[in-house]
């Protein structure tokens, strides 16, 4: 295990793969942590050098008192890749982490090699919405969101045929602190990017879970159609979480993607 001293946060981070290869940042989603990853990087890391951290609020890396913004979230990642000494690298975010890639290679288009956004959007759910997670989880904690959550996480065919998984995933969920989960669905809450993301610059693949519930194939597409030059993609079978769901169609993707643009 690896940590890290970063904008006064303890950031935990690991990373596999040869040290001299491109270099690919994975930033994991709401409620997990990069362990998430651990199938897609598998399967990437024989090429690339694959970086991962838990994000403020999350894993082992400090949980200070919220909110949070994605500004925050961003600031942190910037700082680990200085820490890493990481001057370009390809960047793939899922949900939240779709929505702090996007600001990163908005404010850091010269950092950015080529970017993939998975289950993510330019704008995520509604202020309401995030505002009734936030009060729900401050008064109960996360255990009376979990089941709901799974549903939106998961197909109901995966939910089915691995009940053993879905416990673990459920469990990470559960692990998480609630001042890092709600303090992050205060960045959610607060983050919209719709007016920015036509100025990306970077290489971009966008790609939706076929079946996911939390932000739908048409939300992610209309993110998308906004970015000039970008590509969609659907992964069959799949919800919100498919480095956890399907990781070999959603590392297929990313690495054609690094391989059409370059970052070999």
């Amino acid at each position: 295990m690896a940590f890290a001293l970063l904008n006064h946060q303890v950031i935990h981070w690991t990373s596999v793969g040869p040290t001299d290869a491109p270099a690919i940042v994975l930033v994991n989603s709401l409620g997990t942590d990069f362990r998430i990853w651990d199938d897609v990087a598998a399967r990437l890391r024989d090429r690339w050098h694959i970086v991962l951290h838990d994000k403020r609020g999350h894993g082992l890396s400090d949980a200070p008192a919220g909110p949070y913004s994605i500004d925050d979230h961003t600031d942190d990642l910037l700082a680990l890749a200085g820490h890493l000494k990481l001057d370009r690298f390809a960047l793939v975010g899922l949900s939240i982490g779709g929505l702090i890639a996007q600001n990163l290679a908005l404010r850091a288009p010269e950092r950015v090699a080529a970017l993939v956004l998975a289950d993510t959007a330019a704008r995520i759910g509604t202020t309401e919405g995030w505002n009734a997670r936030i009060d729900a989880v401050r008064s109960g904690g996360l255990a009376p969101i979990a089941d709901a959550v799974m549903e939106r996480w998961f197909t109901p065919s995966f939910r089915a045929a691995r009940p053993v998984e879905l416990a673990g995933w459920r469990n990470l969920l559960l692990r998480t602190p609630p001042e890092g989960y709600g303090g992050s669905c205060a960045a959610l809450r607060d983050a919209d990017l719709t007016g920015r993301v036509g100025a990306l610059s970077v290489p971009t693949l966008v790609v939706a879970g076929d079946q996911d519930l939390s932000t739908p194939p048409d939300l992610v597409r209309a993110t998308a159609d906004r970015i000039r030059g970008a590509r969609f993609e659907t992964i069959a079978s799949c919800g919100h979480i498919p480095p956890v769901e399907q990781p070999a169609a959603l590392a297929a993707l990313i690495a054609r993607h690094l391989e059409e643009n370059g970052h070999v």
